[in-house]
C-alpha cells in the first residue's frame, strides 16, 4: 500500500470570525491532513484578497517549506502575491503562480484542451467594462451558428441561467450584449479576466449515474472521480466511467501539479470536457471520501499502484 508522507503541509483558509481554526468549509479537510502526520497552516484570505499578503501569512512559521494551498478561490494576481510573501517566510507553493494561472483561467487552459471542450472566445475587460455590441459580435463570429454561454475567465452564472449566462442565438447582438451586461453587472468587482463566449452544447446523464463528474488530477495520474459540487446530497447516484485517455493527454500537456477536469456526456454519447481548474481551489462534493482526497496530496507518487481499469489510481 502506498505510504504518505508526513512533510506535507497545506495552508487552509481561516475561520473570518476566528483566525486560529480553518474555515469551516474545510475543517474536516484539515482534521483529515493532520490524521495522516500532515502539517495543517492557516491563511487569511480576506486579507490576501485586501491586498495584504504579509498579513496573510502571518501564521505561517518561518521555513515551512513546500506548501500547498486549499482554499477559497483567489485572483491569479493575488496568488502571486501569495507566493512572494511566502518565499519572504522560507516557503514556497507547490503550484507555481504560473501553472495555477494555466489552469485556474480558461485562456490558460483552452488550446491545451480543444477538441475537448466547447468552441470559446474571449475579451480581456476590467470589472464593470461591458464591451459594446460591435466587438460582442466579432466575438461570437468565432463561434459555431446558435446558442452560446456567457462567463469570465473563471465562473459563470449559471444559477441566473435565463438573464447573465444564455443566449439562445448568437445572431442576435442585441440579446447577446443584454445577457453579457447583465453577466458583468452581477460579477461586480469579481469579474475575472474577461467575458467569455462558448459555444452551448447539449449534455445528458447517462442512465442511473451523475449528470457530471469532476476528475480530480495529481501530476497528470487521475486519483480520484467524484460528483461534481453542484450536484444535490439527496440526488448524486453511481459516478459513470468516462474514458480519460483524451483527457489525461491534455492534462499531461498543460503541466500543472493538481487539475480537476469537469466532464459532461454530450447528447451524441461524447464526454467532454465543460470546465477545468487548479485543484487546490476546486470545491469537493460533501458526499466525497475527504480521506481520499487528502491522500491526494500526502501520497507519494512513486509508490502509486497501476492504474485500474476505471482510469483512476487507487490512493
Amino acid at each position: 500500500m502506498p505510504t504518505t508522507t508526513a512533510t506535507t503541509t497545506v495552508l487552509h483558509c481561516c475561520d473570518p470570525m476566528n483566525e486560529r481554526r480553518a474555515d469551516a468549509h474545510f475543517a474536516a479537510e484539515a482534521r483529515q491532513l493532520r490524521a495522516v502526520g500532515g502539517t495543517a497552516l492557516l491563511v487569511d484570505h480576506d486579507a490576501l484578497l485586501a491586498g495584504d499578503a504579509e498579513r496573510a501569512v502571518a501564521r505561517v512559521p518561518e521555513g515551512a517549506g513546500a506548501v500547498w494551498y486549499r482554499g477559497w478561490m483567489v485572483p491569479a494576481e493575488r496568488y502571486a502575491a501569495l507566493d512572494a510573501a511566502l518565499r519572504r517566510r522560507g516557503a514556497e507553493l507547490v503550484v507555481t503562480p504560473e501553472a495555477y494561472r494555466r489552469a485556474h483561467e480558461l485562456p490558460g487552459w483552452y488550446e491545451t484542451f480543444a477538441g475537448l471542450t466547447p468552441v470559446s472566445g474571449w475579451l480581456p475587460t476590467a470589472p464593470g467594462e461591458v464591451p459594446d455590441p460591435q466587438r460582442l459580435a466579432a466575438l461570437a463570429s468565432g463561434l459555431p451558428p446558435g446558442a452560446a454561454v456567457v462567463k469570465d475567465y473563471v465562473k459563470s452564472r449559471k444559477h441566473e441561467w435565463d438573464e447573465a449566462c444564455y443566449v439562445p442565438d448568437l445572431g442576435d447582438p442585441a440579446a447577446l450584449h443584454r445577457v453579457v451586461a447583465r453577466f458583468v453587472a452581477l460579477q461586480d468587482e469579481f469579474l475575472a479576466g474577461g467575458v467569455v463566449l462558448r459555444a452551448f452544447e447539449t449534455f445528458v446523464a447517462p442512465p442511473a449515474a451523475a449528470a457530471e463528474v469532476r476528475v480530480w488530477w495529481r501530476d497528470g495520474v487521475p486519483r480520484l472521480v467524484t460528483a461534481h459540487p453542484d450536484s444535490p446530497v439527496a440526488e448524486v447516484p453511481e459516478l459513470p466511467e468516462p474514458d480519460l485517455e483524451p483527457v489525461r493527454a491534455a492534462v499531461g500537456a498543460l503541466d500543472c501539479p493538481f487539475v480537476t477536469t469537469d466532464l459532461a456526456l454530450r447528447a451524441d454519447g461524447v464526454w467532454r470536457v465543460v470546465e477545468v481548474g487548479d485543484g487546490q481551489v476546486s470545491d469537493l462534493h460533501r458526499e466525497a471520501d475527504q480521506a481520499a482526497f487528502v491522500r491526494l496530496l500526502t501520497t507519494d507518487q512513486a509508490l502509486l499502484r497501476t492504474p485500474s481499469a476505471s482510469g483512476t489510481t487507487p490512493a
